[in-house]
């Protein structure tokens, strides 16, 4: 059977992983390493700089105290002693739409597992009012695993799933949607006069396009994001070489 490596940002007690894990456990063996606590919008972070520990907290169950990028590598090097065949991440307490994907720990999970080449999945859920309902997700999950470890995905390709609540329309395959972000601080005093801050949840005005995630879950579609590690803007490179070639006259 496919051995299936599940992690989050969540925690290894979130009840996401749990439902995710049980809605894969018919396609394979499942093994779960996931952060001991929460690591949301912890990004791409690798530990360097303190050793890792990983807790066995039940059959097939880990838990590390680090990144989830960090409970990938731990996982294929210390627990399954290879590289799994598929590689879920989730299921995400809110969407990771747009410009998200590069804070998160969840899709880094999955990030982590396609620069590896391992075919990999991160799924997302709508969170209202810090309320979510994870049987769609993970049964969108389920879905989406069963089709790529039957067909396999291109190489260094990880897929990008966000569902909404409530009943859905099915399944739309989607882009990167587009915004105007402004990241909200605030400022405040601790007992001794001293100034702290908390990062809040950002402002957003997201761009019109019919084939974004945002728009795909907004119209009540199941969101299916092709996402790759590769940054390059290639639609600036020769805006970046005319660049250079008036510095170097």
């Amino acid at each position: 059977m496919p051995r299936i490596l599940v992690t989050n940002d969540d925690g290894v007690h979130s009840e996401g992983i749990k439902a995710l894990a049980d809605a894969l456990r018919p396609l394979g063996d499942v093994t779960v390493v996931a952060p001991i606590q929460e690591a949301s919008a912890i990004g791409h972070a690798l530990t360097l700089r303190r050793p890792l520990r990983i807790d066995i907290i039940g059959p097939d169950i880990f838990a590390v105290d680090g990144t989830p990028t960090d409970c990938v590598n731990l996982a294929i090097t210390q627990v399954l002693k290879e590289k799994p065949d598929l590689i879920v991440s989730g299921i995400n307490k809110g969407w990771n739409l747009g410009d998200d994907v590069t804070y998160s720990g969840t899709v880094s999970g999955a990030l982590e597992g396609a620069l590896l080449e391992i075919p990999s999945i991160a799924v997302s859920t709508q969170r209202i009012k810090d309320e979510c309902e994870f049987g769609p997700s993970a049964a969108a999950a389920a879905t989406i695993a069963q089709a790529v470890v039957e067909r396999g995905l291109p190489k260094f390709t990880l897929q990008n799933i966000n569902v909404p609540m409530g009943a859905t329309k099915g399944f739309r395959i989607t882009v990167q949607a587009k915004r105007n972000h402004v990241t909200v601080v605030s400022a405040r005093t601790d007992p001794r006069h001293r100034e702290y801050y908390w990062i809040e949840e950002g402002e957003n005005e997201w761009e019109p396009h019919d084939r974004s995630d945002y728009q795909a879950v907004r119209d009540g579609y199941i969101s299916i994001t092709p996402l790759q590690p590769d940054m390059t803007a290639y639609d600036a490179l020769t805006y970046v070489e005319g660049l250079t070639l008036q510095t170097t006259r």
